[in-house]
């Protein structure tokens, strides 16, 4: 059975910073590569952040959260450092694993899901 835990949500202000983190289990995600996405209310989940598990362990981010978010792992847990943050990252944060070392930006190709963490940025 594989489960993912997330943790880290919380309120922030905006300009202020947040770690979220994601703890698998059930499964070796080892050569698994894993990601974040987000969903704001009335919108759909959105790509923010992923990570190859090959390689040099190319980072990919969504251009709204290029240099203010850093998406890093170790064995068995993945993290979000989020910086700066804005009204408009508030939304339900979700990390994401696929049996693939390669990652993607795209929902459709993570099978397995974390039930999610609430992060509010008030302006």
């Amino acid at each position: 059975q594989v489960h993912l835990a997330e943790s880290g949500g919380g309120l922030v202000q905006a300009g202020g910073s947040l770690r979220l983190s994601c703890a698998a289990s059930g499964r070796s995600f080892s050569n698994s590569a894993m990601g974040w996405f987000r969903q704001a209310p009335g919108k759909g989940r959105e790509f923010v952040a992923s990570l190859n598990w090959i390689g040099d362990g190319t980072r990919y981010y969504a251009d709204s959260v290029k240099g203010r978010f850093t998406i890093t792992r170790d064995n068995t847990n993945l993290y979000l450092q989020m910086n700066n943050l804005k009204p408009e990252d508030t939304a339900v944060y979700y990390c994401a694993g696929r049996a693939s070392a390669l990652a993607t930006m795209t929902v459709h190709d993570y099978g397995y899901w974390g039930q999610g963490t609430q992060v509010t940025v008030s302006s």
